[in-house]
């Protein structure tokens, strides 16, 4: 060899299938095919032909043993734990409440309000109306009215938690009949609710019967949700079930992804339900919801890609534990900062005002790490005692035993040329989009721009309480028939907390208000518990008029006013209403009651909104910025994601205002949009460009693009169509709540998947090249590793054989000589790498490390360098 010529890498394979940078053919290092840094054939650091680390046959054995004990240890742990918590689902509605005023923050002034009630009424009560509507349109008679409030006084009387009730209440009409039913609060409405529907309806005939107010929708919703144990689950595993029989063709694999994410789940219930009965957070419906789905979807997510390495490695490693640990390895940094991530945007979530959304940044944390657990404990552990079975029946196997062929010997380290045509689809959209970046990536961006330009036009200002439910509900039914008959807010009045001596001036300040339709003053003496305000003045309930007004109950210098609004409580107009009020009294009356709550309910998350969306973006940023150690890399994948998440936004609004036809969306929507699609459409940022990070270190960034979309698109897509999928099985829960969350999540996370990660981020890349990596630099692009990727992409250039025959019949300009010496510089920089290394005692750099990388930049640096500047 000549002593000037440069040192080699083992970078790159010769044709004939051994290490570039060895004249014999054998690997790097070795002068008589021995293993590097021995001279006798025998392993490295052994002189008796035995493994290191052994001495004799005990010890292999119990190694051996170890490598089944450890596994089945960690597996029998999580079937331990997973058994403790699995009957937790069923004790979930303990912890757990679905009453709106639970979850308003403290200086909330109808959560003040609703504190001060206590001072007014003996007992805490949710109060539901019963409605009566003759059946066929014309007006009760006295038998029906006499039989119906036999009807309704024997059924309140024999109903467990049910107050004494109202007399029933004639419309104007003649039509229809109220009767107020006051409930517990302290127990469930639901079991009450059902009890009195089950008592009045059918029993009158002609007449149909309804129970709704605050009580009978808080029941409907609950029935609502009682699916979420039972048929949530069933769905969720059963659609990721398919599709991981479809992504692995096997039948053993995905059971044992399913149970890891299974076990993960039910050791989330668990924790969460300590955490919950300890008083750190209240849980409701849509948060148990929303954390099943995540940890089923996180969990397998996280599975697949560790299975997908792991075959990777069966591929290269006679020994499938050896395989493992190697995937391990591979595996476990996007995991972590995967997860990571997902759970510091979710942490930014304790900053909300409303206690559902501050609830379910833990929640959903404590979720995601032990999906995260599960995928580097327990997962492995079943991978290590089932081996290669777990893959049959398409069973890897080891290539060194199929070294027939040189493709064969060579799969363990494949040529840029042989990744394309193996990885199928994915291959060929990496080398045309690196061949082609710009055209790829300015045209997925227009069109993510035209989706978003419709974002401003989901309505997301609150919806009322009686359009939450999707599927038939008795207390929306009850409603519109109030509202034909009574006025909208009957029996959900708002309440009014006025100083005594302004109890009349406040009194007529809301009965001029065009939503206002009577006002009462709380008063416990009075007969019917209440004052009616009528000309100017307070009367008693008492016909007499010589009978003297009892006095109103007066708590802390305070009294209750009871203002009966037009429109339906939970109504648009009704809360204008409760506004008007609040703007016309100021700081000194406060305004409170079911319609007030929506309203602060509203404001709140508009709040959480306005603050949490920027906080996320900016630690999710940071984050990104620490773990891939490039600011513009990072910058980078939170614009892609942002404006992924707001052509979802776009898109979604179009089909909920225009073909769906929903009357709006709650402003949380947003929010949880954006939380979930900008941690989880990193998540798959951060599988793509920390393959494309390792793979550029050795091959450049051109050839590390193509690189690592053709590895991680197969995996990736499948992970993302399994986390839609599993969101998408939000929908079987009849909450309009859900249902849009679902759709936002499930298109959000196919646009990132099949438009942002695979087409728009690599064409990104390309463009900016090495400046991707900024402030770092990557020594293999100073060297023939882009010269690999250009030969790929641009296969239309002059063949290697030919290139000299060109160079020398090419014309003389300048131009002509430095646009033909390219071809040629490219081809000194590869034979370069290709001569002969002399056998050496030294211990060489692991082959891919970063020592070996540095050393072969510094040894091709100079010769490259020189005759780049010669041409």
């Amino acid at each position: 060899m000549p002593t000037d010529s440069p040192a080699p890498t083992s970078f790159h394979r010769v044709d004939n299938g051994s290490t570039r940078g060895i004249g014999d053919g054998k690997p790097a290092g070795q002068g008589g095919g021995k293993p590097r840094g021995t001279g006798d054939g025998k392993p490295r650091g052994t002189g008796d032909g035995k493994p290191r680390g052994t001495g004799d046959g005990k010890s292999r054995g119990k190694a051996r043993l170890l490598r089944v004990v450890v596994p089945a240890v960690l597996v029998l742990v999580w079937l331990t734990l997973a058994g403790i918590g699995g009957p937790f689902f069923g004790r979930i509605g303990e912890v757990s409440s679905n009453d709106p005023t639970t979850y308003l923050p403290s200086s909330a002034e109808s959560t003040a309000v609703q504190e001060a009630q206590a001072g007014f009424f003996e007992s805490d009560e949710i109060p539901a109306i019963v409605v009566a509507q003759s059946a066929g349109g014309s007006e009760l008679t006295e038998e029906q009215i006499g039989e119906f409030t036999e009807v309704i006084e024997s059924v309140t009387a024999d109903a467990q938690a049910v107050g004494e009730a109202s007399p029933p209440i004639p419309s104007e009409d003649g039509q229809a009949l109220q009767v107020f039913v006051p409930i517990d609060a302290d127990v469930e409405a639901g079991d009450t609710v059902d009890s009195l529907r089950e008592g009045l309806k059918g029993t009158v005939d002609g007449i149909d019967v309804y129970v709704t107010g605050p009580a009978g929708f808080s029941a409907d919703l609950t029935e609502a949700f009682a699916g979420i144990d039972g048929l949530l689950l069933i769905v969720a595993f059963a659609v990721v079930l398919v599709i991981l029989l479809i992504v692995y063709r096997a039948v053993i694999l995905p059971l044992l992804v399913l149970t890891s994410s299974l076990f993960a789940l039910c050791v989330a219930v668990l924790v969460n339900w300590l955490l919950a009965d300890a008083g750190l957070f209240l849980l409701n419906g849509q948060v148990q919801g929303i954390l099943f789905i995540l940890v089923i979807g996180a969990a397998t997510d996280y599975g697949l890609l560790l299975t997908a390495r792991y075959r990777e490695e069966l591929e290269r490693s006679r020994d499938h534990v050896t395989a493992l640990k190697s995937a391990w390895k591979g595996a476990v940094e996007p995991i972590i900062a995967s997860g990571g991530t997902v759970i510091a945007g979710l942490l930014c979530l304790l900053l909300s005002d409303l206690e559902s959304n501050r609830a379910l940044g833990p929640v959903a944390s404590v979720g995601i790490l032990c999906a995260i657990l599960a995928a580097l404990t327990l997962l492995p552990s079943l991978l290590a005692l089932f081996g290669r079975v777990a893959y049959w029946p398409r069973v890897p196997r080891y290539a060194g035993e199929e070294a027939q062929s040189e493709q064969a010997a060579a799969r363990a380290d494949q040529s840029l040329e042989q990744v394309v045509e193996g990885h199928g689809v994915y291959g060929r959209i990496g080398k045309y989009t690196v061949g082609h970046p710009r055209r790829i990536w300015v045209g997925v961006t227009l069109l993510l721009i035209l989706g978003a330009a419709f974002f401003p036009t989901l309505k997301a200002e609150g919806v009322a309480q009686s359009d939450l439910i999707l599927t038939a509900s008795d207390a929306r039914d009850g409603q519109e028939v109030l509202s034909e008959h009574f006025p909208g807010g009957s029996g959900t009045p708002a309440y009014i907390l006025a100083p005594e001596e302004d109890a009349e001036e406040v009194a007529q300040t809301a009965l001029d208000l065009e939503g206002v339709e009577s006002v009462s003053l709380t008063a416990n003496d009075d007969p019917a518990g209440q004052l009616s305000f009528q000309d100017g003045e307070f009367v008693g309930s008492i016909p007499d008029p010589s009978a003297p007004v009892a006095e109103p109950t007066v708590s802390e210098g305070k009294v209750l006013l009871q203002a009966t609004l037009t429109d339906a409580y939970d109504s648009a107009a009704a809360q204008e209403t409760v506004r008007e009020l609040r703007e016309a009294y100021g700081d000194d009356v406060q305004v409170g009651g079911n319609t007030a709550t929506d309203v602060d309910t509203d404001d709140a998350s508009i709040h959480d909104r306005n603050l949490i969306i920027p906080i996320v973006l900016a630690v999710i940023t940071l984050i990104l910025i620490a773990l891939m150690r490039a600011i513009v890399a990072a910058l980078m994948l939170v614009i892609t994601t942002v404006l992924s998440f707001a052509a979802a936004m776009g898109v979604a609004a179009l089909v909920f205002n225009h073909v769906l036809d929903l009357p709006g969306a709650d402003p949380a929507v947003p929010l949880y949009g954006f939380v979930f699609l900008v941690a989880l459409g990193i998540d798959y940022n951060i599988f793509l460009m920390t393959r494309v990070r390792e793979e550029s270190e050795r091959h450049g960034t051109r050839e590390g693009i193509i690189r690592g979309v053709a590895l991680t698109g197969g995996v990736i897509t499948s992970a993302g169509v399994v986390l839609a999928a599993t969101f998408a099985a939000l929908v079987v829960i009849p909450i309009l709540f859900l249902l849009q969350l679902a759709f936002i999540v499930a298109l959000g996370v196919l646009v990132d998947t099949f438009l942002v990660r695979t087409l728009q981020v690599p064409g990104i890349a390309t463009e900016l090249g090495r400046h991707l990596w900024w402030p770092r630099k990557l020594a293999a692009d100073g060297h023939g590793g882009t010269a690999a990727a250009h030969k790929v992409v641009e296969h239309d250039r002059v063949a290697e054989d030919g290139a000299d025959a060109a160079v020398s019949s090419a014309p003389t300009s300048e131009r002509d000589s430095v646009r033909d010496a390219e071809p040629a510089m490219n081809r000194d920089a590869e034979r370069s790498v290709d001569q002969d290394i002399e056998p050496t005692t030294e211990e060489e750099p692991a082959h891919g490390s970063p020592e070996a990388i540095e050393k072969a930049a510094e040894e091709l640096g100079t010769g490259h360098g020189r005759r780049r500047k010669e041409t």
